[in-house]
């Protein structure tokens, strides 16, 4: 399979418990430490929110041709076990968007 010629992006908002925070940091690390590894993955960027220390965005760069494509990829142990922790990390359910690129300037 070809790479596309725009990567397929998320930006992925996350509202993590308080007592929480370093728990589901550490489980990100461990979930992008192995999504760094799979064939098609790009970048992964984390921010924290400067004015709210519990609100974190993932924006995340695939080689995918598709959402359905990304989709078809994402039954790996690893993610499973990811998502299994977020319901006891996250204050609500995270909220990702897949973004358009219309325009890059360098």
């Amino acid at each position: 399979m070809s790479a596309p010629d725009t990567p397929l992006v998320f930006y992925v908002k996350l509202q993590v418990k308080p007592e929480r925070v370093q728990d589901w940091l550490d489980a990100l690390h461990t979930l992008v430490d192995r999504m760094a590894d799979e064939p098609a993955f790009v970048s992964c960027d984390l921010h924290r929110d400067a004015q709210d220390p519990t609100l974190f965005t993932l924006y995340e760069r695939w080689n995918e041709a598709s959402v359905e494509d990304f989709l078809a990829h994402q039954s790996t142990d690893y993610r499973a076990a990811y998502d299994a922790l977020l319901p006891e990390l996250l204050q609500r359910p995270r909220e990702p968007q897949v973004l358009e690129l219309l325009q890059s300037w360098r």
